[in-house]
Order: structure tokens, then C-alpha cells, then sequence
């Protein structure tokens, strides 16, 4: 197989970071506007194929049982790249020893004293390097045993997703004709839920705090969209490494990157749904006023921390940004806009923290009776 040597440009990770999520939101937007779709779509087989049509994926989604035998086809060519790869390192070993041989072969016979030692020792290493040659060969010929078996595994799924290529239009109307026929039960999602925690939006009962909660609302969603971009990279690192024996150098580190960046930034949007991680084995059985009166006198611990993020935050970002703090890998990649996002986030987190504090003081202010009628 041919190897892959393409690195991710700087540009189109900074440019994929803030275009797709907003590319991903505005879809998103447009198919909850439109109705409902049933039935397999085309555009999806096309996906598949594209993206899975190595494994069958496309035709499974069709539901042709014929796609399982790319199955088979993937696996040999897995398990013979792995061997070819194990060649490839009794051939590095092979000329080592080669070299090895060599060398002590020339200096042997570059000995003067004579006598049987010597041409003892000029004769063993001459058979090892006559055994390391023949490993050689050996392993020569096993590398290029298994090369075939991958070009001939690998030209059997390319000619498979060429024919299907050709072939979904028709897979597509013959699922729809099994749809009629045996109409499946499709259950959509009845909505998402209020907070990943199962907790409760608080209420937004200031101008200010629904402000801060819909800009919290609208960066979680955007950062959200990342998720996505680690799915397509994962995949291209998973095919490059395993398939054409070609890891990269940038897929790790662009993607902790990006999920150390989203968890900063999504900081705000986690506290705006009530979904942080919290120890509330008695605060759970407080009234609403009692919640208030504990959120309250233990935020200032909280403030302290976000003050302290916010200005280190800003002093780290400021740092790397002067000096042009790029990564020491290979890749290079810069670091000031990552660490920029310890000051942003900080700096939502504290907004929406100052939003839940003057809904905490509203809620003690308000008198008790009133708070029960309400």
C-alpha cells in the first residue's frame, strides 16, 4: 500500500475549528425547520461508501447482507499489513547483522598474526554473514508475499465500491421496496433533555442573566460541534496507521487540543444547565431558599478560584502570544490561541456565576410567604 504523507496545515485547523461548528449549526437549524424524512436516504449510502464502503457500511445501511463480505476482505487486510510490517523489521534486523558481519569479517582478515584462530574466525564469520544474507532473502520474499496479499485485498474492496457506486441508486429503491412491505418502527427522540446531569435550568429572571445564559448557550452549542471534527480525524489516524501503514504527527496532539480548549470554553454553558459534578447528598433536600443560602456563602470560594483563573489566564496567553509559543512536536502548532481560552472561559464561567449569584440573592430577598405562593 502507498504510504500517506500529508500533515493537517496550521490554517485549516484554526479555520476548521471556527467554520465548521457554525456550518454544523446552521444545518442543524435547517432539518429541524423542514419535515420529518422516512426512509433510507441516498445521500447517506453516498456518505458511507465514501467514508465506511471499505467495511460494507453503505450496503448494510441498505440492508443488503452482501456488504458483510467486505468484512473478511478488511480483516485480511489488516492482519497482512501487520505481517508486512513484522517483515519489514526481520529485514532491518537481517541488514544489521549484515553490517555486523562485515565489519568483523574486514577486520579479521586484516589481522597479520596468522595462524589457525584467525582463519577460524575469518571462516565463522564468514557463514554468519552468508546466514544473515539468506535471512535476508528470506525475509525479502515474506514482505513481498504478504504486499500482494494487501494490493490484491485492497484492489478487491476498491472494485467493490466502485460497483456500488454505481449500484445504490438501485440498493435504494429496492430498501424502499422492503419499507413498504415490512415497514420498520421508527422511534424518533422525543426532545433532549433540559441538562446532561438530569438537573434543571435555573430561571433566567434578569435581563442580565438571560444575556449571559444565551451567550453561554450559544458557545457550548458551537464548541459541542467539535466532537465531530475528532470523529473525522480519528478516522483518518485509525485508516492512515492500520491501512497504510502511515501514523500521523499532528491527529493526537490538534485533537487534546481542541477538547482541552472546548472543556475550558464550555465551562459557562455546563454551570448555565445546572450540570456540573457536585457532592449533593443533603443540599438535594434543601427548599429553594435554603439552596440559595448555601450557593450564596460558599461562592466566594468560587469567585476567589475564577479571579485567579481569569488573571493567570490572561498573563499565560500574553506570555506564549508574545514570544509566538508554538508546540515542540514535529507538527509546530501554535499555542497562544489555546491558552487563550483559560482567560475566555474563565471569564464566562464568571458571568454566568455572577448571573446565579443575583438569582440567588433575588431568590433570598423575596419573602418567604411569596416565595411559597409562587
Amino acid at each position: 500500500m502507498p504510504n500517506i504523507t500529508f500533515v493537517l496545515p496550521h490554517w485549516l485547523y484554526w479555520s476548521a475549528l471556527g467554520l465548521l461548528p457554525l456550518a454544523a449549526m446552521w444545518l442543524l437549524k435547517n432539518a429541524r425547520a423542514r419535515p420529518a424524512r422516512t426512509g433510507a436516504s441516498r445521500g447517506i449510502a453516498y456518505f458511507l461508501l465514501l467514508t465506511a464502503g471499505f467495511i460494507g457500511m453503505h450496503r448494510v445501511y441498505l440492508r443488503s447482507l452482501l456488504g458483510l463480505l467486505f468484512i473478511p476482505v478488511f480483516i485480511a487486510l489488516l492482519w497482512a499489513n501487520a505481517e508486512t510490517r513484522a517483515s519489514r523489521d526481520g529485514i532491518s534486523r537481517a541488514n544489521n547483522e549484515i553490517a555486523k558481519a562485515e565489519f568483523l569479517l574486514e577486520n579479521a582478515r586484516k589481522d597479520t598474526s596468522g595462524g589457525a584462530e584467525i582463519a577460524d574466525k575469518i571462516a565463522g564469520h564468514e557463514s554468519a554473514l552468508e546466514t544473515a544474507r539468506r535471512e535476508l532473502l528470506t525475509a525479502r520474499a515474506t514482505q513481498n508475499k504478504w504486499l500482494r496479499i494487501v494490493r490484491a485485498c485492497a484492489l478487491a474492496i476498491l472494485a467493490g465500491m466502485i460497483f456500488d457506486l454505481l449500484r445504490i441508486p438501485a440498493l435504494k429503491r429496492r430498501c424502499d421496496h422492503l419499507d413498504k412491505i415490512r415497514p420498520l418502527r421508527r422511534s424518533g427522540a422525543a426532545g433532549i433533555a433540559p441538562t446532561a446531569s438530569g438537573g434543571k435550568v435555573l430561571p433566567e429572571n434578569t435581563a442580565f442573566a438571560k444575556a449571559v445564559g444565551d451567550l453561554n448557550r450559544l458557545t457550548g452549542s458551537f464548541v459541542a460541534c467539535w466532537s465531530v471534527i475528532a470523529v473525522f480525524v480519528y478516522y483518518y489516524e485509525v485508516i492512515a496507521r492500520y491501512v497504510f501503514n502511515s501514523p500521523t504527527n499532528w491527529a493526537h496532539e490538534s485533537m487534546f487540543l481542541m477538547f482541552g480548549a472546548q472543556y475550558l470554553l464550555a465551562g459557562g454553558f455546563c454551570l448555565r444547565e445546572n450540570a456540573h459534578v457536585r457532592v449533593d447528598v443533603f443540599y438535594m433536600k434543601f427548599s429553594e431558599r435554603k439552596k440559595a443560602m448555601v450557593d450564596t456563602a460558599t461562592s466566594v470560594f468560587f469567585f476567589i478560584f475564577m479571579f485567579s483563573l481569569l488573571t493567570s489566564g490572561w498573563t499565560f496567553f500574553k506570555d506564549s502570544f508574545q514570544v509566538g509559543e508554538v508546540s515542540f512536536t514535529e507538527w509546530g502548532i501554535q499555542y497562544y490561541p489555546v491558552k487563550l481560552t483559560l482567560a475566555l472561559g474563565a471569564a464566562l464561567l464568571l458571568l454566568q456565576g455572577i448571573a446565579r449569584l443575583l438569582r440567588d440573592i433575588s431568590v433570598l430577598m423575596t419573602p418567604p410567604e411569596a416565595a411559597r405562593g409562587a
